[in-house]
């Protein structure tokens, strides 16, 4: 289990080491066959972001015999299929189409060696937990003591720490930073806007900044559609994406939003994790999020790969006082400065005035506590879990 700040390189972290084990232990199968059997499965929340691992499971395996394949909904299977029969060592997908293909007969998980979750956390709460269960007990998957399991996310709340001795054989945690930390190299600003300003601070902002390319969070998918005309009619080149449009009407905004014919991409949760899409400079949380987990996750869209970054968030203290006070934690632990109004609201929350920063307490599911480092370097706990945060909030 691992867990590290937005944009320090997890993905490389597994697919590199997968993929010299294969190598070094010999690649199986790969020729044309109806049913393929992959030595590694790795499962993320989006197909965005299964799409994103692929093409870097691509990239690493160049000149290689492993052959990386990606399985996702949205569109039709014939293609994927085709794909898969050709030879799979590596397969990326999302937890619902890979189920699909498994259950046909396109693919066995007699062989695997590598069970990898992305984004552990959101893979792991009650959208995804039936079919990432079914995929890590069922259907031939060799068991937990066979196989080598891996987690990775920024963040893992508290029902990761329950889940994990189901799937985990014999643990390891390894954090770089503090667990659920925001990543150092985001400079955050906390805005105090009631709901019906938001617009007319939105395009202030917009208008300060020149053609920064900026990502814009809102909570609704309607609401996303209804920003992106705005701002466009307002003569600002924008894009929208969300769980209602079609996968290609999804791609074709990501594409727009990384080539710059609209440097500004107004979205849901459906882009807060994972995506790495290079040169945002700003993120705007138009709506603050439901949990302080997914804030982390959505300002970690810039900053990465140890680039700065901005992000700016609109709290609206009539509807956003609960993430008051886990929000001045997540600002303290950034060394980010603190406005006086969330300080006083952090305070009124839970009958204090004020927050004190302190480092993170997670429990170990099978007895004794570990303190959170607060350090920048790894840390290495054998069987610890990590620290409970809030509840995952709806996704696309």
């Amino acid at each position: 289990m691992a867990c590290a700040q937005t944009g320090s390189g997890k993905t490389a972290a597994f697919l590199l080491p997968v993929l010299t084990g294969m190598l070094r232990n010999g690649v199986e199968g790969g020729q044309f066959s109806v049913v393929q059997e992959p030595q590694a499965i790795i499962v993320g929340p989006t197909r965005e972001l299964v799409t994103q691992i692929y093409n870097e499971a691509r990239k690493f395996a160049h000149n290689t015999m492993v052959r990386p394949v990606v399985v996702y909904g949205g569109v039709t299977t014939g293609y994927q299929a085709r794909e898969v029969s050709k030879g799979a060592h590596l397969v990326v997908g999302t937890a619902g189409r890979l189920l699909d293909f498994i259950r046909k007969g396109y693919l066995s998980l007699a062989k695997v060696k590598y069970f990898i979750l992305d984004e552990a956390d959101r893979m792991l709460d009650m959208g995804f937990l039936p079919n990432m269960m079914a995929l890590a007990n069922e259907l031939g998957m060799p068991a937990k003591t066979e196989r080598q399991t891996l987690m990775f996310s920024a963040t893992f709340p508290e029902e990761v720490q329950q889940l994990a001795k189901e799937l985990l054989n014999d643990y390891i945690f390894v954090t770089v930073g503090r667990v659920g930390g925001a990543n150092t190299d985001i400079e955050q600003h906390v805005l105090q806007v009631d709901q019906f300003n938001k617009r007319e601070k939105l395009v202030s902002i917009l208008n300060s900044q020149g053609q920064q390319r900026t990502l814009v969070f809102v909570e609704q998918k309607r609401q996303a559609d209804f920003i992106a005309s705005y701002l466009s009619q307002s003569e600002f080149p924008t894009t929208s994406i969300h769980g209602d449009r079609e996968q290609r009407e999804r791609e074709e905004a990501l594409r727009d939003f990384k080539n710059g014919t609209a440097p500004i991409l107004v979205a849901t949760s459906v882009a807060a994790r994972g995506l790495d899409i290079p040169g945002v400079n700003h993120v705007i949380n138009f709506d603050m999020p439901q949990s302080i987990d997914e804030y982390v996750h959505r300002i970690g869209r810039t900053g990465r790969c140890g680039n700065l970054g901005r992000a700016t968030s609109f709290f609206n203290p009539s509807s956003d006082q609960p993430l008051a006070r886990p929000l001045v934690k997540v600002l303290v632990d950034a060394q980010q400065e603190i406005p006086d109004w969330l300080e006083a609201l952090a305070g009124e929350s839970y009958g204090t005035g004020g927050f004190v920063g302190g480092s993170t307490q997670f429990k170990d599911s099978r007895g004794g506590n570990f303190g959170g480092s607060s350090s920048n370097g790894p840390s290495f706990s054998s069987g610890a879990a990590p620290a409970p945060a809030a509840g995952g909030d709806e996704w696309d």
